[in-house]
């Protein structure tokens, strides 16, 4: 009887124990697991979206970028994710006319074109390439000597002004890419007087000495870097509301003397050259010779400071118009807390072909958004909800994401977990990542569990840390990318992750899948790796119960900040005083 007793206990036990495997739930862990294995990882589906993307311009308010948009809805639709279009009626320009002449003996009289190449795939639909141009520049023409200011710092000028009694007010300053943000060369410029201003990409920075794309990764001669001059966020015609008509028709809008009026556009005239044109204009500047680190490449002539004697004819008129924008969202919908939201976001308009920037992003977005369709056909569903979104006319001022913002502020501010950005998700070898603290230690352990993309033999984590320092992150300020209006305006947590830091071609006709598939990421496992990381950190901050962020490295930033040299110094620590109340 005892034998018996004990035998149907053990039965029951066993019986019991198949059925808890029956009722319950696989783990989230084993699902997140799956998310980065293999088996979801798809390098070829990757390849083809990028190449799909990026096969003709796709400026914003073109019908190539809403034709990218359709492809992003129908990549969402396929992955069991519901998926949105929400349009916005913006302020955006393009040019209308532009032309830069020398005058010297003789004169010049630049073509602002960019080449294509010998087998150049892309060649046929090149001329749908915007011309170049400064987004939000003021229109006008003026005749001046030409000054050469560097980089078009604060303490350029300072360098002119003191150390070689160079003014340039009244001149049209010659400055190069780099160090600052191509709206603030034009905003210094302005405030030191000058009437224009031309900026040019300098091979010393971009290389492109003696071999350039398609042979080399540099940019070549005839590249131009374009991009936008405006200094805000968001429709400059709207700021603080979203741009969206209401029952009553046509949202309220600044005019153009009220834009002005903000500060925020330029309010002299710029175009953008290539290293070509901008050593040309170079060689007709006398006056002193420029210090060591103004010179250029080794055989690039000296850089004299001017002004004059050459004399640039600068002339530049846009065209404003209300276009129309299209952000793409897609939903999955959180079983536990449909009410709060984690949410995934890149942009799809680009100046040119946008390989890089900003279609590799586009790319690792629909590599997360078919593993995350896989998931939920395995049983999968997050405890939150995940949003999914692609913005437009980020390159114009991070326009999409910031009429998102404005519109939806009060819900964000209250129940958004994360903004997790991707914008030029893969520009080359090395991770790196700019967050606010309290999302570092998340993003460490995600580098632990996915491989590096160069050396499978390790992690991402193990190469980050390779010199045996501390992961280095960078901190998010500014407006760089589309996490600017979530962190902000609305102080939502945020990171901003990718492989390789700036890239030659940037923002040129050059940017391109050729570009990409040769020296960017040849097998395409650098995006695979961005989006397995990317989505990783998302699905803990979707489905963990208890949200894992870490206040210890917040309090060590702070720590730090506090103890800078510049805090210490007694005029800021009584700045300091004065400004929170403290008492000593």
């Amino acid at each position: 009887m005892k034998t018996s007793t004990t035998t149907t206990t053990t039965i029951l036990a066993i019986a019991t124990s198949y059925l808890f495997l029956l009722i319950t739930p696989t783990q989230k862990s084993t699902y997140h697991s799956l998310f980065i294995s293999d088996s979801l990882s798809d390098n070829a589906s990757i390849y083809n979206h990028l190449k799909t993307l990026t096969r003709r311009p796709h400026v914003a308010g073109s019908k190539a970028n809403a034709e990218a948009a359709s492809y992003v809805v129908s990549v969402f639709t396929s992955s069991y994710i519901p998926s949105h279009i929400v349009s916005y009626e913006v302020s955006l320009t393009y040019p209308l006319s532009r032309s830069l002449v020398l005058i010297t003996n003789p004169s010049t009289t630049f073509t602002l074109h960019q080449e294509t190449y010998e087998g150049d795939p892309y060649a046929d639909v090149a001329d749908e390439v915007v011309p170049t141009f400064h987004a939000y520049a003021k229109s006008g023409t003026v005749a001046a000597p030409v000054c050469y200011v560097n980089y078009g710092r604060v303490e350029d000028y300072l360098t002119l002004k003191d150390k070689n009694g160079v003014n340039v007010s009244g001149t049209v300053v010659l400055a190069r890419h780099g160090k600052i943000y191509r709206g603030d060369i034009v905003k210094n410029a302005y405030e030191e007087g000058a009437v224009g201003v031309v900026i040019y990409s300098d091979r010393k920075d971009y290389g492109g000495e003696e071999k350039w794309f398609p042979d080399e990764k540099w940019l070549p001669p005839s590249g131009v870097q374009v991009g936008t001059v405006y200094g805000g966020l968001g429709d400059p015609t709207t700021p603080g509301w979203a741009s969206s008509s209401s029952g009553d028709g046509e949202c309220e809008r600044l005019n153009k003397d009220e834009v002005e009026k903000g500060g925020d556009v330029p309010l002299i005239p710029s175009l953008p050259v290539s290293a070509a044109d901008g050593e040309k204009i170079m060689r007709s500047i006398g006056g002193p010779v420029a210090e060591d680190d103004w010179q250029g490449s080794k055989d690039a002539p000296i850089y004299r400071l001017g002004p004059g004697p050459g004399i640039l004819n600068l002339s530049y008129k846009g065209q404003d118009v209300i276009a129309t924008i299209q952000n793409v969202i897609g939903v999955i919908e959180g079983a536990e807390e449909p009410d709060r939201f984690v949410i995934l976001g890149n942009h799809r308009d680009a100046w040119t072909f946008g390989a890089v920037d900003p279609n590799s992003g586009t790319a690792a977005l629909l590599e997360v958004a078919q593993r995350l369709g896989k998931l939920q056909k395995k049983g999968w569903r997050p405890r939150r909800t995940i949003l999914l979104c692609n913005w437009d006319a980020e390159e114009y001022g991070l326009i999409g994401s910031t009429e998102w913002v404005e519109e939806n502020r009060e819900i964000l501010a209250s129940k958004a977990v994360a903004y997790l950005n991707a914008d030029c998700v893969v520009g080359g070898p090395g991770f790196n990542v700019r967050a606010t603290p309290q999302l570092d230690e998340l993003i460490k352990r995600a580098t632990q569990e996915v491989k590096d993309p160069d050396n499978s033999s390790q992690s991402i984590y193990e190469s980050w840390t390779s010199s045996g320092s501390s992961p280095l992150f960078g901190r998010l300020g500014g407006g760089g990318s589309d996490y600017a209006s979530f962190l902000q305006h609305v102080g939502i947590p945020a990171a901003d992750i990718a492989f390789g830091g700036g890239y030659p071609v940037y923002h040129s006709l050059y940017d391109d899948f050729v570009w990409m598939e040769k020296f960017g990421d040849p097998m395409f496992q650098r995006h695979v790796a961005a989006a397995s990381v990317w989505g990783l950190v998302a699905l803990w901050l979707a489905d963990e119960e208890f949200l894992p962020f870490d206040y210890l490295s917040y309090a060590k930033e702070l720590q730090i900040l506090y103890n800078t040299k510049y805090l210490n110094h007694s005029l800021a620590w009584r700045i300091w005083r004065m400004r929170f109340q403290i008492k000593t």
